[in-house]
């Protein structure tokens, strides 16, 4: 399962090529664990920060993986910014996230299923 939360982290900054979802699922379950458990830290302990510094950590390889899942299903990252809508742009890219893989090779490179 780490598997999966250390491969994101280690393309760390990469926007080409494709994500299957269960890569991007799986660093997206890791990712809120981390943060539940740093809000739970920052509570007891009544002090500020390590969850900030941890999403600034975090937010490039987070905006990477999602743009390498929306490539898989031959979507272009700029699709990302339609949740910049209120409410119906979050549930958009929820769908895309969810849908499977475009089969076969597409623009931006080999299906990471084969």
């Amino acid at each position: 399962m780490m598997n999966w939360y250390t491969g994101v982290l280690k393309k760390y900054a990469v926007f080409s090529g494709r994500s299957r979802r269960k890569e991007y699922w799986m660093f997206t379950l890791i990712n809120f664990l981390i943060i539940v458990a740093l809000v739970v830290v920052e509570n007891l302990l009544d002090i500020f920060g390590p969850n900030l510094i941890y999403g600034l950590a975090v937010f490039v390889p987070s905006l990477a993986v999602a743009i390498r899942r929306l490539h898989d299903t031959d979507r272009s990252g700029w699709w990302m910014l339609i949740g910049l809508i209120p409410v119906i742009g979050a549930i958009v890219l929820i769908v895309f996230m969810v849908m499977d893989s475009t089969p076969g090779d597409n623009r931006f490179g080999p299906n990471p299923k084969s």
